[in-house]
C-alpha cells in the first residue's frame, strides 16, 4: 500500500480519483492506494460477508456490507473497509452514498500490501472513532483477531485459529457463531 509523503487529501479530492481498480483511502489527509486483492483475500471476504448476511436475513439486526464502499469519519478520514456492520440502532450513520461515521464492526481482511495498514495505521482510526469491534482476518495465517475497546484503547480479546476449529462470536450479533475454518475454505 503506497501513499505520498507531503499532500494533503480531503473527500474533495477522493471524490475526484478515478475508478481505475485501485483501493484509495485517506487516513489524516495522507492518501493510500493498493492494488485489487488476492484470490485467498476474495475467498475469506466471500465466505465471511456471506456467512454474516445469511444470519442477518434470519435475525435482522443491521447490515453487512463489502468494499468497495465509503466509510466517511471527516473530511480526511475516508476508507473502504474489507466489511463492515452496522446495527439498526445505528442505521443513522448510513446514507445513500456512504456511511458517515463510525459502524459497529470493521473487518480487514490483511493482504501482503496492507498488513501494516490493517494492524497500525487504520486500527488506531476505528479505535479514536469509537468503533465498537474491529477483526483483522488473516487469510496466510488463517486466522482472525478481534479488538474491542478497553480502558486504554483497542485490546485485542481473542485469536482465533482455523487449525484449532475455533469459533468466533460477537456481543455485536448475539447468536452468531462463526466456524473460522469455514471463512478460509
Amino acid at each position: 500500500m503506497s501513499k505520498p509523503s507531503s499532500v494533503k487529501y480531503t473527500y474533495e479530492d477522493y471524490l475526484l480519483f478515478p475508478d481505475d481498480g485501485k483501493r484509495r483511502e485517506i487516513i489524516d489527509g495522507d492518501l493510500y492506494v493498493s492494488p485489487s486483492p488476492n484470490t485467498k483475500h476474495q475467498r475469506a471476504s466471500m465466505n465471511l460477508s456471506g456467512l454474516i448476511h445469511t444470519f442477518l436475513k434470519k435475525n435482522p439486526m443491521g447490515e453487512v456490507f463489502a468494499a468497495p464502499f465509503d466509510v466517511v469519519f471527516s473530511d480526511e478520514n475516508i476508507v473502504q473497509p474489507d466489511l463492515l456492520f452496522i446495527s439498526r440502532e445505528r442505521s443513522d450513520v448510513l446514507t445513500e452514498k456512504h456511511v458517515r461515521g463510525a459502524p459497529d464492526l470493521v473487518v480487514e481482511i490483511l493482504s501482503e500490501s496492507t498488513r501494516r495498514t490493517d494492524e497500525k495505521i487504520k486500527s488506531k482510526l476505528f479505535e479514536s472513532r469509537s468503533v465498537r469491534e474491529y477483526w483483522i482476518v488473516d487469510p496466510e495465517l488463517e486466522m482472525v483477531k478481534v479488538y474491542r475497546p478497553g480502558d486504554s484503547g483497542f485490546t485485542r480479546v481473542a485469536e482465533l485459529h482455523a487449525d484449532a476449529a475455533d469459533t468466533l462470536t460477537t456481543p455485536l450479533l448475539p447468536g452468531l457463531v462463526l466456524s473460522i475454518k469455514e471463512v478460509f475454505e
